[in-house]
């Protein structure tokens, strides 16, 4: 059945609100659930915001815990409006509410209102350094904050003055060529070899291979179109002869509807997990003992291309990436330059 639901504070309870069609075969089924009300002033039937509630009603991005102050909710549920409004992807929005959630709960006793700067920092000191949490996962949170903050109105919070952790600079993962050839090489299956050759090959990040429609490909022009991907941008990559090969090969076998890769259902789009497991398939097939995820893939495609001496504009727009020195890390683990540099040592 078709319904909407969302979170509310009634009668100072927080609790899961439930609109769908009016018939009285639904009402009967909803009557059933535990402690299901009628609401007369909302006009919508409510119940418990519980785990089990909230997974029933798709609500489960956002899982609260029981202590967590009912303005807390409000604030969480405003803000995660706020950034549908604004079009913020599924997996940015579920990001974001989880890593403000997490810092409102915090000061559970403290109005949102007279939260400041100092206790940024405190929150910083008392919980980020000592769960001793991933910079990534802290800049999520920073992120969130300075967003949260800036949307409000009341706020003793200087969002100028909230301070980003120091960056960790660390190389990206990449994979030699012979590596890549195992793993594309693993599977039989036409499909799972398509979608790994398919990520290499343009250098695609997991999710925009996963939103890829078969007019996105063009094979008139030998290009793959990227749609509003990270950024919210569009962009082209260059469609290698092979893959489009490939890629008929794979057309005449599974005969895809909507999206280029569907799952078991057609019309459905592949999943993400099934995705990762696939290449997790390729790596126990090709002997391969190190922890490759999906993105070294994409690393790799740069730094090869880099390697056979593609200008870095090219791998810039190529990627997607918004700022050149983004795309200037791959110079970091390019070895074809080193290859030429003769160590001292070979001369004693």
């Amino acid at each position: 059945m078709e319904y909407s639901a969302q979170i509310i504070v009634h009668n100072q309870k927080s609790r899961i609100a439930v609109q769908y069609e009016n018939k009285p075969e639904l009402v009967a089924r909803f009557r059933k659930l535990t402690d299901a009300k009628w609401s007369a002033t909302l006009k919508v039937w409510h119940l418990p915001d519980t785990k089990e509630n909230r997974i029933r009603f798709n609500l489960e991005a956002l899982v609260l815990k029981p202590h967590v102050a009912l303005d807390k909710i409000e604030q969480i549920e405003s803000f995660k409006k706020y950034l549908n409004t604004k079009r913020y992807s599924p997996n940015t929005i579920k990001t974001y509410t989880e890593a403000l959630q997490v810092f409102l709960t915090f000061f559970n006793d403290k109005e949102v209102s007279k939260i400041n700067n100092q206790d940024v920092v405190n929150f910083y000191s008392s919980y980020i350094l000592e769960k001793n949490l991933s910079i990534s996962y802290q800049n999520q949170i920073v992120n969130a904050i300075k967003l949260y903050f800036k949307t409000i109105k009341e706020t003793a919070i200087i969002v100028e003055k909230i301070y980003r952790p120091k960056t960790q600079k660390l190389l990206p993962n990449v994979l030699s060529k012979e590596e890549i050839k195992k793993i594309l090489n693993a599977h039989n299956n036409i499909k799972h070899k398509t979608m790994l050759s398919l990520i290499y090959s343009c250098g695609l990040r997991r999710s925009e291979l996963i939103n890829l429609k078969m007019n996105d490909i063009d094979s008139n022009r030998n290009l793959v179109i990227i749609r509003q991907a990270k950024g919210k941008k569009d962009r082209i990559a260059p469609l290698s002869l092979n893959i489009l090969v490939m890629l008929r090969a794979y057309f005449t076998a599974y005969k895809p509807k909507t999206w280029l890769f569907e799952g078991r259902i057609a019309g459905e789009q592949y999943d993400e997990r099934s995705l990762s497991l696939v290449l997790k398939q390729a790596l126990e097939k090709a002997n391969i003992k190190k922890p490759v995820s999906l993105h070294w893939l994409r690393h790799s495609y740069a730094t090869h291309l880099l390697e056979a001496g593609t200008d870095l504009r090219y791998i810039q727009e190529i990627l997607g990436h918004k700022s050149s020195k983004t795309t200037e890390i791959y110079t970091h683990v390019s070895t074809k330059s080193l290859q030429n540099v003769k160590s001292p040592f070979d001369d004693l």
